[in-house]
């Protein structure tokens, strides 16, 4: 992964950042991995994440990647490693590129949670206007259109021929992501948040019917969850699957407009590290010219898409407050999670506009 988002603070002789024992670590590889281990293990914490906790390992000459779930204050399935593990595994013969998965750890003894490895991809993860303000107006466009095509053939992959079959329940999908989502927002609750519950009855009284559910869905698929590559453009990885499941691929399109036409366009979310760098203020093409793409490259029923939009904005506003909750307790690594709180009343509100549009 070749990303600027890379901390260059840790020294790789010093300390290990938070949420590793490298020791408890060496000695758990050295037994279940023990190529990696030709040296001792040094490891970097890479930020720009704002969920799920990614370092880049070394030991020796080698260097993979390993994630593990946030510190502190967890939401109970939301940062689940062996969701992440087993999809990129199922997904490595396909068209759709995922990094190389080699270990799975389920025992939270060895560095506090369970945690995975994969193999390191080279690629840039873009997620800021410093980046893609350096990209020609052709490279922008190329870029969004690769990544809606990568999103097409993950939609296109049948779940039983990669052994996915049991991923998820498609049936009444959409409703328990409403209820899932109101369920974070019980225990992500720590200030007043006009409009949210209202946002949260109006999605659970007009869910529909969901026609295309059965589809593997990525759960929070969006620019800066790519390793790209451009000259020429690429998308080199999908990377965060920790929310993916069979599902409604619509879900996965409304959360993409979210970020892009909803974020993409708020004052709120200029220089904030969610949406900074995204959507046509950026230079990038508008949402609609993505999802003519992706339907002209894929076999999903588009429709209209306010409802799954407006469950984006819920979802997301749900997201930015436990991670708001999770900066106050003191319990973010990495900078920029000051600001994202900053999103959740953008969010809401544009999020009831679309649902009453529905």
């Amino acid at each position: 992964m070749t990303d600027p988002a890379v901390d260059p603070a840790r020294n790789p002789t010093g300390p290990a950042p938070r949420g590793l024992d490298l020791d408890r670590l060496a000695a758990y590889l050295s037994t279940h991995l023990p190529e990696l281990v030709t040296g001792p293990l040094s490891a970097r914490l890479v930020t720009g994440g704002r969920s799920n906790l990614t370092y880049l390992l070394r030991g020796g000459d080698r260097e993979v990647v390993l994630r593990r779930p946030p510190l502190g204050h967890v939401l109970a399935t939301a940062h689940d490693m062996a969701r992440e593990h087993r999809v990129i595994s199922a997904l490595a013969p396909t068209e759709v590129p995922v990094p190389g998965a080699l270990l799975f750890c389920p025992d939270d003894e060895v560095i506090g949670a369970p945690f995975y490895l994969m193999e390191k991809v080279d690629g840039v993860v873009y997620r800021s206007r410093s980046q893609t303000d350096r990209l020609t107006d052709g490279q922008r466009r190329d870029l969004a259109l690769a990544m809606m095509d990568t999103l097409a053939a993950l939609h296109t992959v049948e779940p039983a021929a990669v052994g996915l079959a049991d991923f998820g329940r498609p049936d009444g999908y959409l409703a328990r992501q409403v209820r899932r989502w109101a369920g974070q927002l019980d225990r992500s609750r720590s200030r007043p948040l006009p409009g949210i519950d209202e946002l949260r009855d109006a999605l659970a009284g007009s869910v529909p019917e969901g026609a295309n559910a059965g589809r593997i869905v990525h759960g929070d698929y969006r620019l800066d969850n790519l390793l790209a590559a451009v000259g020429p453009v690429a998308v080199r990885a999908v990377l965060d699957w920790e929310m993916a499941t069979l599902g409604d691929p619509l879900a996965d399109l409304g959360l993409l407009l979210t970020y892009w036409d909803v974020l993409g366009d708020s004052d709120a979310a200029e220089g904030n590290p969610v949406a900074d760098g995204l959507g046509p203020r950026a230079g990038f093409p508008a949402g609609a010219e993505l999802i003519d793409r992706y339907a002209g490259h894929g076999d999903v029923d588009v429709g209209p898409l306010h409802w799954h939009v407006a469950l984006g904005c819920f979802k997301l506003a749900v997201i930015c407050e436990g991670i708001h909750y999770r900066h106050t307790l003191g319990q973010t690594l990495g900078g920029g999670f000051d600001r994202i709180g900053e999103l959740v009343a953008p969010l809401v509100e544009h999020g009831l506009h679309a649902v009453r549009e529905n």
